[in-house]
């Protein structure tokens, strides 16, 4: 081996030259048919979240996703629910509509997960950044305030480092 190569391979198992994070993208239908694409909402905060309707913590969060949603979606951020059952869409057409979900709702597939990889437990919430890149996985319930929290945190961090 050459020593620039042997260079490159400490840097990197270092950590001093580490892979740059790359955008995700997915599309998938909502309830009315429309397809959806993750790169539709570049700009903005995504909060990708996978749910079932049988799955007691994904409806006890449910509301406060729905007040994230409505608080945000005119200005910096989304709420994007994928439904993660085999379920007819009238049952879920009516679930939907009985608690008040405001925020786009699509079929997922359980087979294929991309780009999220497999999906270890329900609820499972990922915030995508408004570049398109994944910065948070969260296995169980979210709240509006821990969501609020996250994003602020990141964006100060963002600040400090387009700062340097």
């Amino acid at each position: 081996m050459t020593k620039r190569l042997l260079l490159v391979l400490c840097l990197f198992s270092s950590g001093l030259f580490a892979a740059v994070p790359q955008a995700v993208d997915f599309s998938l239908q909502d309830l009315q048919g429309k397809t959806h694409h993750l790169s539709d909402y570049r700009g903005k905060w995504v909060v990708v979240n996978f749910w079932a309707t049988w799955c007691p913590p994904c409806l006890d969060e449910i509301p406060e996703l729905v007040d994230f949603h409505e608080k945000h979606k005119a200005k910096d951020a989304v709420v994007l629910g994928i439904n993660f059952e085999d379920v007819e869409a009238s049952y879920l057409k009516n679930f939907v509509s009985e608690y008040l979900i405001s925020y786009p709702i699509l079929r997922g597939d359980q087979d294929h997960t991309e780009p999220f990889g497999s999906i270890d437990g329900l609820p499972t919430t990922y915030i995508i950044s408004p570049k398109g890149e994944i910065v948070s996985q969260r296995v169980g319930g979210v709240t509006r305030a821990y969501l609020e929290d996250f994003i602020a945190q990141q964006k100060t961090k963002m600040a400090q480092k387009n700062k340097v």
